[in-house]
């Protein structure tokens, strides 16, 4: 019943920041046991979680990505954002949202189909 559709540009050069939207069915973002995550994966690499927003509106980031980025929601337009700041080539990957009740990777979550995105420099 929840869909998710990740959207954005499919290039973008080195030292731009990347925003990336997610459009959300079946759901409500305001769903207070939701966390609305990103996700992405490199080529030939793991997937890595980049942060969430919660259902209250509260945000939540990995660490090691926390100083380049922001997750925003815009609740009558049912989509959350990414900004992802000053990009470079490391962060060529495929871009998924996903629902679930964690912040964090889950396959029992649900997924969009994910989006590529290649950072040129």
């Amino acid at each position: 019943q929840v869909q998710l559709r990740e959207s954005g540009p499919g290039l973008i050069e080195a030292s731009q920041t990347l925003s990336l939207n997610c459009i959300v069915s079946g759901d409500y973002i305001t769903n207070r046991a939701a966390y609305w995550n990103w996700i992405r994966q490199p080529p030939g690499k793991g997937q890595e979680w980049i942060g969430a927003v919660d259902g209250t509106g509260s945000t939540h980031y990995n660490p090691s990505l926390k100083s380049r980025t922001s997750i925003s929601r815009d609740t009558p337009k049912k989509r959350f954002t990414l900004h992802l700041r000053r990009v470079t080539p490391e962060d060529t990957a495929v871009y998924f949202c996903t629902r679930g009740r964690r912040p964090g990777i889950s396959p029992d979550d649900y997924w969009g189909r994910g989006t590529q995105v290649t950072v040129t420099s």
